[in-house]
Order: C-alpha cells, then sequence, then structure tokens
C-alpha cells in the first residue's frame, strides 16, 4: 500500500519556535458505496451538462464563469482572475494565537480532522509542543490560508502526534436558542427519573469506534448482492415512537422491571440504605460494652 499523500505542508510556529509539519485527511470517504446515475433504458451512464436557463443551449467549461446574484435576475460577474486574486495569500505557517483549556472545546464548531506531523529535521520542537500541551491539558488555536481560504484550526494531542480540526466561523453555525426555543419547560422527576438513570446505569460502557458498523453501507452492500443473484429483497419495519401516554410502561419495559417492583424500588433503596446505616453503627456499642463491663469487674 503507498504511503498517505499530504494535503498540505508548511510550519507550525508558537512563540518564536517553529518546525516543518504536513496534514493528512483523517477521515475519508473513499470507501463508501458509490452509484452511478444510468439511463434506465438503456443502461448506460449519463453525464452531467451546465444548460442556459434561458436558450435551453449546453454551455462549454470555457464559457463558463462566477456570478452574484445582487437582485432577482441581476448579476454581478466575477472573472477567475479576480476571485484568485481576492484570496489571502498563504505564508504556509499554522500560527498559535492562543492556547485553551480542553474543557472549553465546543464541538459544535468542528468541520475536519487532520493528522498533524513534524517533518524529519523538526521533530523535537513537534515533540515540545506535543508534550507541553499534554501536560497542561489545553488545545491551540491556530490560523492560516488552508485549500484557498483562511482558516481557524483547532490543534489537540493525538496519540503519538496531533490533529488538527478546521473549525466553522461563528456565522456558519446555527444558534441551539433557535433549535430549542419550542422546547417546554418541563422537570421529569419521581419514578419515570428512577427508571431512566436505571436503564442508563446498565447502559454504561467506553468508547469503541471499531464497535460501531455502519448499517446504511450493510444494507446497501446486502441489497446490491440480491438484486445480483435474484433473491427477494431484505425488508425492514421502522420502530414506532413511543407515545406521551406509554412512555412509563416502555421505561419500565426497557428496565426489566413490573410496576409494582418500579414502584417500590425506591423504598427498597432507602430501606437498604437504613439498615447499612444501622449495621455501621453496631460495631461501635458492641466495643463499649467489654470496656463497661471491665470497669464493673474492677470496682
Amino acid at each position: 500500500m503507498a504511503a498517505p499523500r499530504a494535503n498540505w505542508k508548511g510550519f507550525i510556529k508558537f512563540g518564536e519556535v517553529a518546525c516543518a509539519v504536513a496534514l493528512y485527511t483523517a477521515a475519508s470517504s473513499s470507501e463508501r458505496v458509490v452509484f452511478n446515475t444510468l439511463n434506465r433504458n438503456t443502461k448506460n451512464r449519463v453525464k452531467r451538462e451546465f444548460v442556459d436557463t434561458e436558450t435551453g443551449d449546453a454551455v462549454e467549461r470555457e464559457d463558463q464563469v462566477k456570478g452574484y446574484e445582487t437582485e432577482n435576475g441581476q448579476y454581478v460577474v466575477l472573472e477567475p482572475e479576480e476571485v484568485a486574486a481576492a484570496v489571502p495569500d498563504s505564508d504556509k505557517t499554522l500560527t498559535i494565537e492562543a492556547f485553551i483549556p480542553c474543557s472549553q472545546i465546543d464541538t459544535t464548531y468542528f468541520d475536519k480532522p487532520y493528522y498533524l506531523t513534524p517533518d524529519k529535521m523538526g521533530t523535537d520542537a513537534f515533540m515540545l509542543l506535543r508534550d507541553g500541551m499534554k501536560k497542561e491539558n489545553v488545545a491551540a488555536i491556530a490560523r492560516t490560508v488552508l485549500f484557498r481560504r483562511m482558516r481557524t484550526v483547532l490543534i489537540r494531542p493525538h496519540g503519538k502526534g496531533l490533529i488538527a480540526s478546521t473549525l466553522n466561523f461563528d456565522y456558519e453555525v446555527r444558534s441551539s436558542d433557535k433549535a430549542f426555543e419550542d422546547l417546554p419547560d418541563l422537570k421529569i422527576e419521581g419514578e419515570m427519573l428512577d427508571l431512566a438513570e436505571h436503564i442508563i446505569e446498565k447502559k454504561k460502557g467506553s468508547f469503541d469506534a471499531s464497535a460501531f458498523d455502519d448499517r446504511y453501507e450493510a444494507a446497501v452492500v446486502e441489497l446490491v448482492k440480491a438484486k445480483i443473484e435474484g433473491r427477494a429483497l431484505p425488508k425492514k419495519k421502522a420502530p414506532a415512537a413511543s407515545k406521551p401516554g406509554d412512555l412509563l410502561k416502555a421505561l419500565r419495559e426497557s428496565a426489566g422491571v413490573g410496576a409494582k417492583t418500579a414502584k417500590t424500588k425506591r423504598a427498597a433503596a432507602n430501606a437498604n440504605k437504613n439498615a447499612t446505616r444501622k449495621t455501621s453503627a453496631k460495631p461501635a456499642t458492641a466495643k463499649s460494652k467489654p470496656a463497661s463491663a471491665s470497669k464493673r469487674r474492677a470496682s
């Protein structure tokens, strides 16, 4: 297998320290199932073509140009050289502007991840940055021109190297206030909350990316195989959403307890707590008796 090809090469700089680095794609969709668009009648592949919306004529690549709509049907034309001149010049340097606590990272802003590795000549400085960030439990905010755009990048220690995630700009991230504004102010408590906590406790685990399979890809592969072999196509029934009135019942079934057990669960837990307190108090009483008895014998 050929060595991965770097997406970008440059330098990373913190203070007056700099070292050569390279970025490699950390996530790729190249292994996904790919479909081609065909002519239903001939089964031949079709190609995409740009056409003039008014004349219906095909427009060749050399006649295509960028345009910004100023009003309905009116455009400002931008020539390729004009767009290229507007792109910020790249100095090929990831300049670290600040170090921030890892606890302050808002993953909503994450765009794409890249592995950040050192050039052979800059290994010492690279490791110094990596180990310093690990010790302080911080991430770095850096800026540079990547892929013809000014990008803000979040850099974090990752294994033996660093991982650099390009960040969405603030105007690109929608406010959560708008998304959640219709949610009512409800406070869930009592048996329902106890059962939810019980289910969560039973399902606790650790993150393992290899345990998560791409069910869509697997289903598509199975569909393709069935079509090739002339078998019946696989079918599945979508789960029905729990109705508000059935929520408590669904919680009890998920927790594996009946209605009677669920109602007495908290009472039993409280009884166990009280019994534990009494048991822990008994040894102290038992130790005091021999002491008082010895005093009586001594007298």
